[in-house]
């Protein structure tokens, strides 16, 4: 049932409120015995007084809550709603020479708050009763279906089994392995394999499934988790077998299917070993190291011993927040946060001369690509002169090693952020010639979780009650957990012999649109029905796709099967400079369209995100290329 209608239907309840309430106060006041004048006053103003009511309900929102949440402040909004309609009916009857008496008229406005309020709050009850989720159902039983019935199984089971008051009724289990379908395990039998999910779930009216194979690769997971989605039931998983302990499993370790386990991201297999001989025992400095990107590397190396971890960043309370983190976690750590900008080259080289760090992780960028479209002169500042003055220090104080986070919007930009971001990979590619410094760089797509990307918005948004907002509904990005991307950036650290561009294995391209529905349903609800799906349209800069690597640079692989290296393609530094001298002038211009031509020419693969999202419209690519990258 689609949104609209159902408020079509509360309109009608509310009518039949309106008119019970009336009807029940006449009837506590004369009985059976209303007078005639009183019905034939009512017949002549009800439409008006019906419209009125309706329209203050409206005023009050009591039509756009999701009543599946309602709590005390849906209450408060019926209240407010029912005692402002009926002050203002009131008042109209008045007008209209009113003979039912007051009191009458003070009851109806109770029975009505009484009457709205009911019918709101038992949608909320009648909702998730649908779902098996109400406070009575959970003190009896829910029906449980384990998908695994194996050791793991086995031992989750058995904690169902013997507590049923607390973990509900064992069902059944689901197994792939065709030996053992009609078998019993703990005296619950196997009902059959993966692809009788949908139909077990509505058989057996399965209110929870629980994952319960923690070796299964994340293919596989993601692909028995979009089957189990269908069905409408609560998801619960273990962890993977890397963080179980000893392999012992209990209750306790299920956890919530996350988005994360949908997209089928395979663990990541680190040369720890390389990782830790050029880390241990070394200065290392982050910078932008409070932000997304930067603190989880922060995390990752504190792991492996190094003599000292420096924490650069603008934004104090992020610098904040990382550093009590890793004192809590590592309490002997050699840990420093600094607060500085990158734009600041004095300030840099003073930390620089002080500290002398051996390894630079340059994460401090803006990133945001719509805001940088509309403040490019900041953009050029903070990512492209910012990385200036960290890689001329780095270059000058004998830095051993300077890593630079990149992203997939520097492949053939459509916005001012991406081909900031291009530029900074040319910096650290020209002076990665001169340097005795190993400069490279890292890039790599959209990271789930990040500030500002799309499933914290998307988590809020379904919190609120929708709509869930896309931008199109071909739009196309490459994901990747944060962890998963830093130990990555750590790795490629190791092989970088200067001037490399490490592209990461982002895996298989995801459509945004269907992330939506996934995370919807993955919420309890479902989408299009419960929760609304609104197509936005592109922001500024922004493309339906993202590339890892342009067409000329040619990809090489290194040990690491998700990590390749693209071909270097700017070396000359005096050149650049005089690119970045030219830049500069024109940012003291202010002078927005001259700063983008200025880029173009520095960037000629730059082109605007509506020219070529049209062109790839036009061309018919979007099915195209859903289908040469097996767009999920």
């Amino acid at each position: 049932m689609k949104r609209k209608i159902k408020k079509y239907y509360m309109v009608v309840f509310d009518l039949f409120a309106i008119m019970i309430s009336l009807m029940v106060a006449l009837l506590l006041k004369y009985g059976f015995a209303i007078p005639g004048s009183h019905i034939d006053f009512l017949v002549s103003t009800f439409f008006v007084v019906f419209v009125g009511k309706v329209m203050v309900y409206k005023v009050f929102s009591l039509y756009s809550s999701l009543w599946e949440y309602a709590s005390i402040e849906e209450l408060m909004q019926v209240v407010g709603a029912v005692l402002a309609s009926n002050v203002l009916t009131i008042l109209y009857m008045y007008t209209q020479k009113n003979p039912i008496p007051f009191g009458v008229l003070v009851n109806v406005m109770m029975i009505e708050i009484l009457m709205v309020g009911g019918i709101r709050f038992s949608y909320r009850v009648l909702r998730r009763l649908k779902n098996h989720r109400s406070i009575f159902r959970q003190k009896t039983e829910k029906n449980v279906l384990i998908i695994g019935a194996g050791a793991t199984g086995g031992m989750i089971s058995k904690e169902i089994v013997n507590h049923p008051s607390e973990y509900g009724k064992l069902i059944g289990f689901v197994d792939d392995d065709p030996l053992k379908e009609g078998k019993t395990l703990n005296g619950v039998r196997i009902l059959g394999n993966r692809y009788d999910i949908y139909s077990i779930c509505k058989k057996y009216s399965i209110d929870e499934i629980i994952l319960a194979i923690p070796s299964v690769d994340k293919t596989s997971k993601a692909e028995i988790l979009e089957e189990c989605t269908r069905t409408e039931c609560e998801l619960k998983t273990l962890p993977g077998i890397t963080e179980l302990i000893d392999g012992k499993v209990s209750m306790n370790q299920i956890r919530d299917v996350e988005i994360e386990d949908l997209l089928g991201r395979d663990t990541v297999n680190l040369d720890m070993g390389k990782i830790r001989s050029y880390i241990q025992g070394r200065t290392v400095l982050v910078t932008g190291g409070g932000g997304s990107i930067g603190s989880e590397l922060c995390r990752q190396i504190a792991k492996y011993n190094p003599s000292q971890l420096i924490i650069l960043d603008i934004y104090e309370n992020n610098a904040y927040d990382i550093q009590n983190e890793l004192l809590r976690k590592y309490p002997n750590i050699n840990l420093l946060a600094l607060i500085a900008s990158v734009r600041d080259s004095e300030n840099i080289n003073r930390i620089f001369d002080t500290y002398k760090p051996e390894i630079v992780f340059h994460a401090a960028a803006h990133k945001h690509v719509p805001l940088m479209e509309t403040a490019p002169r900041e953009a050029i500042l903070n990512n492209c002169f910012g990385t200036l003055n960290v890689a001329k220090a780095a270059h000058e104080f004998k830095t051993d090693q300077f890593v630079m986070i990149s992203t997939d919007k520097a492949v053939n930009p459509t916005n001012v952020m991406g081909a900031s971001k291009r530029i900074c990979e040319m910096i650290i590619q020209s002076i990665a010639q001169i340097s005795s410094t190993k400069f490279s760089g890292v890039r790599f797509g959209n990271v789930l979780g990040s500030n500002g990307s799309v499933i914290p918005l998307f988590k809020r948004q379904i919190k609120e009650g929708g709509p869930v907002t896309v931008t199109h509904e071909n739009i196309i990005r490459y994901f990747m957990t944060i962890p998963e991307a830093s130990q990555l950036v750590l790795q490629s650290g190791a092989y970088a012999k200067g001037g490399e561009i490490f592209v990461l294995d982002m895996g298989e391209p995801v459509k945004i649109y269907k992330l939506a529905e996934d995370l919807i349903r993955l919420s309890g609800f479902e989408p299009h029905d419960e929760i609304e799906i609104e197509v936005t349209g592109l922001r500024p800069g922004e493309k339906l796709y993202e590339e890892l690597l342009m067409k000329e640079e040619g990809m090489k692989e290194t040990p690491h099967s998700k990590i390749f290296i693209g071909k270097p393609m700017f070396a000359d530094f005096k050149v650049l400079m005089n690119m970045l001298d030219n830049l500069k002038s024109v940012l003291d211009t202010n002078d927005n369209e001259k700063l983008r031509e200025q880029i173009k020419i520095m960037v000629p693969s730059y082109r605007p995100n509506k020219e070529l999202n049209e062109d790839f419209i036009d061309k018919g690519c979007t099915n195209e290329f859903e289908t040469a990258y097996k767009i999920k």
